[in-house]
């Protein structure tokens, strides 16, 4: 072997000891040198050992030294970019690491080392510039690979153990870490996922796809204030990403600027014509500011685009005023035929049929689809019927007359929201609709600053130990609680514009946190949004919902829930009564003046004949309701489910005695302003 063979072979030895034992890769690397002192591998290698055994000044003087007679060497340059960083040469170590990645442009390190020197600097926008040259060039570690075709394969607890057995050895992998908030996310684990989404950040701020991450999980959380300055950051480095862009436009929409987002997804598609998804985006704006027709022609544009595009169909389908063609139906099953058979197309294209075949009086054939979509969507989904269960009956065990008796004189003095509570496709769409057109009332949306509050009290004070809920709420005392009610008032700030001394909080989830609500706001309203069982689940089962219901996919499940949901009313009904009030959606439909004087009662509001006219308000409606309550009241929906009554029996009987004794409630369920505050 020539000596430089010998010199070659042991510098791979050396270079192998330079993670695990620095300091015999150093000695090593000295030994090579005695013989070859010219060796250029072999003082990277020392200076490299060097810095790592704490010496960055000895590192850098080996460096300098290699740098002036091989200038252009941008390994050079990178090692030399990091003695000065370890040393605290800030500005040299910029120069240098600016030095590597123009000398080589695919050198991932060097960008990496690059942008974490910007953002030492200061230099924010340069810095997540430079991070996205790394994350296009960077590839996964190999050790990660098992970890996402288990993620791939939807067996999160074995893809987990990997992911925290690979985290022991690289603690701060952010690619790890990302990982471990999809498998948190997946799990509706917002609180886990955004904490390791957070950790990604602060070990690599230019970290994109972890912001995006971040950004997404908060909009479904619909903390759009939080999400708008991560999207602005993103869209600084890429602004024409349309998936940045639309994001941006839904935080918008959240916010109240939904003519402003409509205004930013024009000029989105208008940038991105062969994008169906941002069309579809588009359309669902132009829907919610009332402008159907534009609406159908933008989903029928993004059908051009793609004539698979499923949520192109499920979007045309929620608009519950429209009706499919003929050649519409045949196009939809010819492209049912050619997708898929478990693709989210697919499952779009089901729930579409469905609604086509049910406008043409094919109930059978119908149903079907809609059986096919549930089933293929339940299977993306995760729901635990009997978690839902045990979280009703602790909150029951916990708010008791007693409980409320001790607290008597809780809670804010305020009572300018409105709680809408209940089941989705239960009327309550139309509820807030009438109320936020009287003169005192906003209407605003499903606001999630209750389920926000109590999520950050089930987190528990330590990370990793989150606390019982409602438990945790009993551990409060009157000036903590009064402390959230202010919180709530103060976030739920932004969503009235107009300044009106009642506004409306339609999270119909909120009826798990009823005590919650009493504790908080003694004064304010709270209404229950009440439909048949059978009308209101099989509406809830044809109905495709964005993401957070999950109950809904599979008929017994539905019917659970539901029977929980009674359950839990009936409870607060016998605690506090009189202090929750009922609206059936029948009733409202036959006989609307005299249900709007008994409501309004309730809430301690005059009587303004304009709600009858709700429907001329041009308010911005956000859910898939909105082209139901620009109409007049209409009574061909309330029996629609008696179509399909064959095919509900799952459903039927998991409800139990609830569909017989329809509408017939507990006597104290009905109440007025008598019975509310102190």
């Amino acid at each position: 072997m020539t000596p430089d063979a010998s010199a070659d072979l042991e510098l791979v030895r050396a270079a192998q000891l330079l993670e695990s034992d620095p300091a015999a890769a150093a000695r090593r690397a000295a030994g090579i040198l005695a013989g070859s002192p010219g060796h250029p591998e072999a003082h990277l290698l020392l200076a490299a050992a060097h810095r790592k055994l704490g010496d960055p000044a000895a590192a850098a003087t080996v460096l300098e030294t290699l740098t002036r007679t091989r200038p252009d060497s941008a390994l050079l340059q990178l090692e030399l970019g990091r003695a000065y960083a370890a040393g605290g040469r800030s500005g040299e170590a910029l120069a240098a690491l600016r030095r590597a990645v123009a000398l080589d442009a695919g050198i991932a390190d060097g960008w990496r080392d690059l942008a974490a020197q910007l953002f030492a600097a200061g230099e924010t926008a340069e810095g997540d510039a430079a991070y996205a040259h790394y994350e296009r060039l960077a590839r996964d570690p190999p050790a990660l690979a098992d970890a996402r075709v288990a993620l791939a394969a939807n067996r999160l607890e074995a893809a987990e153990a990997m992911l925290l057995r690979w985290l022991e050895k690289v603690p701060h992998d952010v690619v790890a870490l990302r990982m471990l908030a999809n498998i948190a996310s997946r799990r509706d684990d917002e609180a886990e996922a955004e904490r390791r989404l957070t950790e990604c950040l602060e070990h690599a701020p230019g970290y994109a796809g972890a912001r995006y991450d971040l950004a997404q999980l908060l909009d479904v959380q619909h903390r759009s204030s939080e999400v708008l300055p991560l999207v602005e950051r993103l869209l600084a480095v890429d602004p024409r990403n349309i998936d940045y862009l639309s994001l941006k436009a839904q935080a918008l929409r959240l916010l109240g600027s939904s003519h402003q987002a409509v205004a930013l997804m024009e000029q989105a598609v208008a940038d991105h014509p062969g994008e169906d998804r941002g069309w579809v985006r588009y359309g669902h704006l132009l829907r919610e500011v009332g402008e159907q027709a534009r609406a159908i022609e933008v989903y029928r544009r993004a059908l051009q685009v793609r004539p698979g595009s499923g949520p192109a169909y499920s979007s045309l389908a929620n608009l519950k005023t429209f009706r499919f063609s003929a050649s519409d139906r045949a196009a939809m099953q010819e492209q049912l035929s050619r997708s898929a058979p478990r693709s989210a197309d697919r499952i779009h294209l089901e729930f579409a049929l469905g609604k086509a075949l049910e406008d043409e009086g094919q109930f059978e054939a119908s149903f079907q689809h809609y059986s096919r979509g549930n089933e293929l969507h339940r299977a993306t989904i995760r729901h635990d019927p009997d978690a839902v269960t045990a979280q009703l009956e602790r909150t029951k065990s916990v708010y008791t007359p007693g409980f409320f008796a001790e607290r008597s004189e809780w809670g804010s003095e305020r009572s300018d929201p409105i709680f809408i509570v209940g089941m989705p496709r239960s009327g309550s769409t139309l509820l807030e609709q009438i109320l936020a057109t009287h003169s005192q009332v906003e209407g605003t949306r499903e606001l999630t600053d209750i389920p926000t509050l109590a999520l950050q009290l089930r987190s528990g004070p330590n990370v990793g130990e989150p606390a019982q809920y409602p438990q945790a709420v009993a551990a409060l005392g009157r000036r903590e609680i009064e402390g959230l009610a202010a919180r709530y008032l103060s976030r739920t700030q932004i969503y009235r514009p107009a300044g009106k001394p009642r506004f409306v909080d339609k999270m119909l989830g909120n009826f798990g946190h009823i005590g919650f609500i009493q504790l908080m706001f003694p004064r304010a309203a709270i209404i229950d949004a009440r439909r048949h069982p059978l009308g209101c689940g099989f509406s809830c089962y044809k109905q495709l919902f964005g993401r957070g219901i999950n109950f809904s996919y599979d008929l017994e499940e539905l019917g659970r829930y539901y029977r929980d949901y009674v359950g839990h009313m009936e409870h607060f009904d016998a605690v506090l009564p009189g202090r929750v009030y009922r609206v059936h959606y029948e009733r409202l439909v036959d006989d609307p003046e005299g249900e709007l004087r008994g409501l309004l009662d309730y809430c301690g509001l005059p009587f303004e004949a304009r709600c009858l006219r709700f429907y001329e308000n041009p308010r911005i409606v956000q859910t898939i309701s909105s082209e139901q309550v620009r109409q007049p009241l209409y009574s061909e929906s309330i029996d629609q489910w008696r179509n399909y009554e064959p095919w509900l029996a799952r459903l039927k009987e998991t409800l139990g005695d609830l569909v017989q004794r329809y509408p017939v409630a507990p006597p104290a369920a009905r109440g007025s302003t008598s019975d509310r505050g102190r």
